[in-house]
């Protein structure tokens, strides 16, 4: 004799098919999110959802369903971003002159920017049409802004136009022209941010006005 299973007798032996769908749903997205980050990383700043799907292996309805809710797509790329990222800024001991101090930051922002690079700008692209991707941005820069601080502590004591200037130059934007548009080496970039740096300390930190 065979006992049933069913409605709560003895148990329950069987797979909720609802389960199984949501199981499948979140391998979906996982497969889509690691493919759009891939993609965005190997330098395809907007790739469209046919190349997604292929590199997720799973149908284009599947991708443009996902697709229908791109913040939540931002956002679970954004954690895996942050990941990487947040370690780097978070290394180091500021010590030593305020020189010393403004290289090593130099070189620092340039690590990290080297890294965030494809992925900020894919975001650039498409942030006016995304109120997540806005948000971020400004989290970053505030960031980016408390980073410079703990590096030289000076810039707070500055006046206001001097402070600006600083963190103007140390900002991924000046790192991408320097990068992108003047299509400068990576070492040839981060001597560059340093010599801004060594101007502004030697004037504007060292004998503010």
């Amino acid at each position: 004799m065979k006992v049933s299973h069913k409605n709560g007798v003895g148990g329950d032996s069987t797979t909720d098919p609802a389960d199984g769908r949501r199981r499948r749903s979140a391998q979906s997205r996982e497969a889509i999110v690691s493919a759009m980050f891939d993609l965005i990383g190997e330098g395809d700043l907007r790739p469209s959802a046919q190349r997604v799907a292929d590199r997720a292996g799973v149908g284009i309805r599947t991708v443009f369903r996902h697709f229908d809710e791109m913040d939540r797509l931002f956002a679970e790329m954004n954690a895996r971003l942050l990941a990487t990222i947040r370690p780097l800024l978070a290394a180091g001991r500021p010590s030593g002159t305020v020189g010393k101090r403004a290289r090593d930051l130099a070189a620092r922002r340039c690590d990290v920017y080297e890294r965030l690079g494809p992925y900020k700008r894919s975001a650039n692209l498409q942030r006016l049409h995304s109120a997540y991707l806005r948000k971020t941005h400004r989290e970053m820069v505030r960031d980016l802004r408390a980073d410079l601080e703990r590096w030289l502590p000076e810039v707070s004591r500055a006046p206001s136009r001097v402070a600006n200037a600083i963190e103007a130059a140390v900002s991924f934007e000046v790192w991408d022209r320097l990068r992108s548009d003047q299509q400068l080496s990576q070492r040839d970039a981060r001597e560059a941010m340093e010599a801004m740096l060594d101007a502004f300390v030697a004037t504007a930190l060292r004998h503010p006005a």
